[in-house]
């Protein structure tokens, strides 16, 4: 993917995937792509990723092959989320924290139904 062309590799404690970091203009992005796995991976994957957004001038980008409705429930106090379709079939879901966040997600609420 091109996005990953200027990414670097990072250690994401919790994760079972690769993430990348990189910049653009004077955003911190965080990237990873769950499509090529079944639950409970994304949900793990991105509540694990989450933890790494401590600012507006920071997102979370994930690549699955659906939405991860069980998440957005979970998180919709402190993240909003843009979810778009890729030319892949995929979607991409762009994490942010929300303006006035106070952390009342639980992380370690990170298993999933399927």
């Amino acid at each position: 993917m091109s996005l990953l062309k200027n990414a670097e590799k990072i250690e994401v404690e919790g994760s079972t995937v690769d993430f990348y970091k990189y910049y653009e203009d004077e955003t911190t992005n965080y990237y990873f792509d769950t499509s090529d796995f079944a639950a409970p991976e994304p949900m793990l994957n991105a509540m694990a990723g989450l933890q790494l957004l401590k600012d507006n001038l920071s997102k979370l980008i994930m690549i699955n092959t659906k939405p991860p409705m069980g998440l957005f429930p979970r998180i919709q106090k402190d993240f909003k989320y843009d979810i778009q379709d890729t030319e892949e079939g995929k979607y991409k879901i762009i994490f942010s924290l929300k303006e006035g966040s106070n952390n009342q997600t639980d992380f370690t609420n990170n298993s999933c139904s399927g």
